[in-house]
């Protein structure tokens, strides 16, 4: 055919890309800038900057206009920023995965981006790469294809090229021996395929669109997080209208009324938790990807604090995803394998494996065998005759020729190969007892033949050969260091280890045994076919070891977890395991053998594919959520003395204290550039050996909401104190202000070391924290701009600080720091309890 010299045209192939679109899959997640800008415009503090800045219009005072509208589009900035990291993290993470390709066009072989590919285009398919679309398999012979993550079946499938062929069969049928599926690696083989889907028309493509009627839950804490929000701004649109109505009809001044109204509302609005949040999760994100996971969904990060289940697969994860040989039986017992110690019979085990093993493999256990395999083995003969794998026959074998004559190796499943050794019904079970003993130490088990190859035509297949059975042959994926460790860690946590595999139940058994995955039952996948939900919920509970498990499968597993009442995490690689990864609390996918739908689904992203990385993950989500709970109550305490210096005075019928600007100014610079402190926290002792936050525990309980609230009144008792003595004395109004207002942000960093610990305000002085002194500096800094720039300080209508007045907000911070110490003395307070919560 003239397509499989020539291919497309390159003029053909470039409107077929504009037509059809890049193959890759689109990202319904990913946000435009509008989106990002609709969501801010939308926030309750945006609406009440506007608000204000429309008020200040109203009354001529353009500069302060002006001031909240800039804080206005800062909070517009901030989000926009975030969101725009994110992306562009995202973006490289596709960058580094996006794979190129051979193709024919023009009759010219040249390397192109796989995301350039179009219906028709010939592509060179080779072993060891991937599939970068989906194709029909048009020339090409010994090609085998390993499809597991589309069907979960290790074992590769055989491909014969079709000429006449079409249409894409569905992976796993019967027809489908001419198909080739994007994301599939060739372990044998190469050929010419032609493209037949591309992008989100792919198979690939489908499941990924049948993600998208999965629902991905928002995580506890943004639903928690929403609802404080939402309460406080109900209550501050409340207390809004009810300040404007008592001033107005009280004062005649309508416009003033307003300001003040404003002002209370936000003071009470605790707008620095979205903030904060943010915060937290950015600086986490960047925190859990020094411990090489990358993090795909921020919030994800505190559900790892609560997760009760770790549901993980072996190969690759718990194991290095290499084979090696592990045992040879001869007869009698199975011998664990030493290359330095192993008898002529059982190396002649071996090197017969590596003889029907192509002379240049990719097949990890084909690797294994040339690993241990004598050096010169292939060198003193020449290869004759190569017999693949069949359908029918999972063994393969190759004739090699030396100066003794042609003899064939052969290897492949212990049944097919006792077939071919035409075994009676005793030996065979023998053989087969030995390859069940062999299989509950985690090996799988080959078994090897061979045969002096007589004169003559060659023979069709195996069948025709007369051959003798050698032995078996145990080869194992080692478990990976440190593992074993990890799994400890985790059930100290509280968190329960679930391995699920498709691997034999024996094999799967002595895996989990020898990671420390020790009790509980095991279920295999034709168990799951005869429960129904409800039943497999109540048998998940105390199951350990998923054996002989479907893809499709994984996501039933991960439904009854969580209809249990689990936390559940879920660790996945192929292209079905990314229903499961979606479904789940937190998906965890892997970085460098994932596909992208599967990483499209996950949470998480562990760039080093170790088991260790999500252990790592799950300490780094609890010390965040620790520090998120001291933060949170930090702003809670913060908006006590903010709010009732912002209603105080409008009440007692004196100036207004805190205008818009300066509550803004607190709110946006101040709290968040404090709530730093807290993200740098190091660890609370006893982290990883106290059990699963609660699900259903409030970030902040109403015990330590009633806390956090009485150490915002000592704060807003010494403001106020302050406030009051120098009215009292008659000193002007903008030296009372500005003496105040230093005192309020003292009294705040008095609140920030208190609140850095769980555990006493002396314990939080004893606490090393690099950032404090920065922070501290920087919040100085600040508060010296707006109390001596004469610009900054007219506009904030602040008289001149004197010494006095500097000392005197010096020593309101201190006795604000006293009365922080006292209350927690007398509240008894017992430090970093099992739940984490300050009470």
């Amino acid at each position: 055919m003239a397509f499989e010299s020539q291919g497309l045209g390159e003029d053909e192939a470039l409107a077929r890309l504009q037509t059809d679109g890049p193959n890759q899959l689109p990202d319904p997640d990913r946000r435009g800038v509008l989106r990002i800008v609709g969501g801010v415009l939308r926030e309750p503090m945006f609406l009440l900057l506007l608000a204000g800045g429309g008020v200040y219009m109203a009354l001529g005072d353009l500069r302060e206009a002006l001031v909240l509208a800039a804080f206005a589009l800062f909070s517009v900035g901030i989000a926009v920023i975030q969101e725009y990291r994110s992306e562009r993290v995202l973006d490289a993470l596709r960058d580094l995965t996006n794979p190129s390709a051979t193709v024919v066009r023009d009759g010219v072989r040249r390397r192109i981006s796989s995301r350039d590919l179009v219906r028709g285009d010939l592509i060179s398919v080779s072993e060891g790469e991937r599939a970068p679309a989906d194709a029909i398999l048009r020339s090409g012979a010994d090609v085998e294809i390993d499809e597991s993550l589309l069907t979960g079946e290790s074992v590769p499938v055989v491909k014969h090229p079709s000429e006449g062929q079409s249409a894409l069969e569905a992976p796993g049928g019967p027809d489908s021996a001419a198909s080739l599926y994007s994301g599939t690696m060739l372990v044998r083989g190469q050929g010419l395929a032609e493209v037949v889907a591309t992008g989100p028309r792919s198979e690939i493509g489908r499941i990924g669109k049948s993600l998208r009627a999965i629902e991905t839950e928002p995580t506890r804490l943004s639903r928690e997080t929403r609802k404080l929000v939402a309460a406080a701004g109900f209550g501050a649109f409340l207390v809004c209208g009810l300040v404007v109505s008592i001033l107005g009809f009280v004062r005649r001044d309508w416009l003033q009324a307003m300001l003040g109204g404003i002002s209370v509302g936000m003071s009470m609005l605790p707008e620095e938790f979205p903030l904060v949040l943010t915060v937290f999760m950015v600086m986490g994100a960047w925190r859990i990807s020094k411990a090489k996971v990358l993090t795909r969904r921020a919030t994800a990060i505190e559900t790892l604090g609560s997760a009760s289940v770790l549901c993980t697969d072996k190969t690759g994860t718990l194991t290095e995803n290499r084979m090696a040989v592990a045992s040879v039986w001869i007869g009698g017992e199975a011998s664990p394998w030493r290359s330095d110690a192993a008898s002529q019979a059982e190396r002649r085990v071996v090197d017969l494996g590596a003889l029907a093993s192509a002379p240049h493999p990719f097949d990890p256990m084909e690797l294994a065998f040339h690993a241990e395999a004598g050096p010169a083995l292939q060198a003193e003969r020449s290869l004759v005759r190569t017999y693949g794998v069949s359908a029918g026959c999972p063994a393969m074998g190759q004739v090699w020729r030396s100066p003794e004559g042609e003899r064939i190796a052969v290897k492949g499943a212990p049944e097919a190969v006792a077939g071919l050794c035409r075994f009676g019904d005793a030996e065979r079970e023998r053989v087969l007892q030995a390859v069940e003993q062999m299989a509950t130490k985690g090996a799988r088990v080959l078994a090897v033949a061979e045969a002096k190859v007589e004169p003559g035509p060659p023979q069709g297949d195996l069948a025709g050969f007369t051959l003798r059975f050698v032995g078996l042959v145990g080869l194992a994926d080692p478990l990976r260091p440190g593992v074993a460790a990890a799994v400890a860690e985790c059930q100290g946590a509280g968190v329960r280890v679930v391995m699920i595999t498709g691997d034999h139940p024996s094999t799967a058994r002595a895996i989990a045994t020898e990671a420390g995955i020790a009790g509980g039952g095991l279920l295999t996948g034709s168990d799951l076919t005869l429960m129904s939900d409800a039943a497999l919920a109540e048998q998940a509970r105390g199951v350990s070891v998923y054996a002989r498990i479907l893809p499709e499968q994984k996501l039933r597993i991960v439904r009854a977890l969580k209809a249990a009442g689990e936390v559940v995490a879920m660790t996945g690689d192929g292209v079905n395991d990314a229903p499961a990864l979606k479904a789940a609390d937190i998906g965890v996918a892997m970085g460098s053998r994932g596909t992208d739908v599967a990483r499209a689904a996950a949470d998480l992203v562990l760039l080093d594919d170790q088991f260790a990385s999500i252990v790592a993950a799950m300490r780094h989500g609890r010390r965040i959520y620790d520090n998120l709970q001291k933060a949170m109550g930090f702003v809670i305490a913060v908006h006590v003395p903010v709010a009732g210096l912002a209603i105080l005075p409008l009440m007692l019928g004196m100036p207004m204290f805190l205008a818009p600007a300066h509550i803004a100014f607190l709110e946006m610079i101040i709290d968040p550039v404090c709530s730093l402190v807290f993200e740098a926290e190091p660890e609370e002792q006893g982290l990883m050996r106290r059990p699963p936050r609660d699900p259903a525990q409030p970030l902040l309980s109403r015990r330590a909401l009633a806390a956090r609230g009485a150490e915002g009144v000592c704060a807003l008792v010494v403001v106020a104190g302050v406030y009051a003595a120098g009215v009292s004395l008659g000193l002007d109004d903008g030296s009372v202000r500005a003496s105040a207002f230093l005192t309020l942000v003292f009294s705040v960093f008095s609140l920030v070391i208190a609140n850095r610990t769980f555990g006493s305000v002396g314990q939080a002085a004893l606490r090393m924290n690099r950032l404090l002194g920065s922070v501290g500096a920087v919040v100085l800094a600040a508060v010296v701009a707006v109390m001596t720039a004469p610009a900054l300080r007219e506009l904030f209508r602040f008289g001149p600080l004197n010494w006095q007045g500097l000392a005197v907000a010096i020593a309101g911070g201190l006795v604000s720091l006293g009365l922080l110490d006292l209350l927690r003395r007398a509240t008894r307070f017992r430090g970093a309890r099992t739940s984490g919560v300050a009470a």
